[in-house]
């Protein structure tokens, strides 16, 4: 009697699920001239523009109203009504004014955002030795002027 002969074995064919890949395109050499940096955060800090500078010339003097180390109407021409009237309120309230004497303070980082082109809001961060105290306010550009006014300021 003879065995049974098996079946042999059926190839099938290689045929690829997924269609062939484009080409890569080749990859751009490192740009030589242009700066890079050298740290990830590096990229993330804020360029100092124009307006950052304004925003921190204007902290600095607000800071020193409020504190008492200057009288509140040399900032009154920078000011709208509106925000002369918030200003001149925080000065008597005096939250950054201790009772008695004066007292050293030092200016934080001033953080801004521009939400349009003609306003700014800016945040500071001001300390009093073991203490600190957060002041907002917004600049506005006028419309006719082009002069930049504080138009809100409040300070905790």
């Amino acid at each position: 009697m003879t065995a049974p002969t098996a079946a042999a074995p059926r190839v099938r064919a290689l045929v690829h699920p997924h269609p062939r890949r484009p080409e890569r395109t080749p990859r751009r050499p490192h740009p030589v001239g242009e700066l890079t940096p050298r740290h990830p955060r590096a990229a993330c800090a804020p360029a100092r523009t124009e307006l950052s500078r304004l925003a921190a010339r204007f902290a600095h003097r607000l800071i020193e109203v409020l504190t008492g180390h200057r009288p509140a109407g040399q900032l009154q021409r920078h000011t709208t009504l509106p925000g002369y009237q918030q200003l001149t309120a925080l000065v008597r309230s005096g939250p950054l004014r201790p009772r008695g004497r004066l007292t050293p303070h030092r200016l934080g980082r001033v953080y801004d955002s521009a939400p349009t082109p003609r306003a700014l809001e800016v945040c500071v961060r001001v300390e009093f030795g073991p203490r600190h105290h957060m002041v907002a306010f917004r600049l506005e550009q006028h419309r006719r002027t082009d002069q930049w006014q504080c138009t809100a300021v409040e300070a905790r």
